[in-house]
C-alpha cells in the first residue's frame, strides 16, 4: 500500500476564468526558483492570491495573481492573462517550506492517477498560505 502525499482525499471543483497578472518562464526548477522572487518584487504578495499555471505541452511555468481594480498591469511590466476555469480535481498539500514544495510533483501524480486529465488546460498550484498548497488537475466535463 502506498502512502498519499495529499492532506485529504481529492475533491472535484468548478472554477470560473480569472484575469491575472502573470510572468512566465521555462518549466525547469532553476528558472522557477528565479521567477518567484522576481514576481514578488514586482507585485508584492501581501493581500494577493497567488497561483502557478503549468503548461506541460509548452514546457512553461507561469506565476500569476488576480488583477485587482486598482492594478495598472503596464506599471508592473507584466502581461495579463487568464487562469482558465472549468472542472478540476483538487488535492491539498500541508507542511512547511521547503519540504512542501518537494511534494508538489508527487501530489500532481496522485491526482493524475485518480482522474483523466483535460490536457488542453494547464495544471494549477494555488498557494493558499506558506504551508498550504492546493493542486488542481484539469478534468473533462463528466469525469
Amino acid at each position: 500500500m502506498t502512502t498519499s502525499v495529499l492532506h485529504s482525499p481529492p475533491a472535484r471543483i468548478h472554477r470560473q476564468d480569472v484575469t491575472v497578472l502573470e510572468q512566465t518562464t521555462a518549466d525547469e526548477l532553476p528558472r522557477i526558483q528565479e521567477l518567484w522572487p522576481s514576481f514578488e518584487r514586482l507585485v508584492g504578495l501581501r493581500g494577493r492570491k497567488t497561483y502557478a499555471r503549468i503548461d506541460e505541452r509548452a514546457g512553461t511555468y507561469t506565476v500569476c495573481t488576480p488583477v485587482k481594480p486598482e492594478d495598472r498591469p503596464d506599471s508592473f511590466g507584466l502581461r495579463t492573462g487568464v487562469l482558465p476555469g472549468g472542472r478540476y480535481l483538487r488535492g491539498s498539500l500541508v507542511g512547511e517550506p521547503p519540504g512542501i514544495y518537494e511534494r508538489i510533483g508527487a501530489g500532481m501524480a496522485e491526482l493524475q492517477a485518480a482522474a483523466e486529465a483535460d490536457e488542453t488546460r494547464p495544471l494549477v498550484e494555488f498557494y493558499r498560505r506558506h504551508d498550504h498548497i492546493e493542486l488542481w488537475l484539469p478534468i473533462r466535463s463528466g469525469h
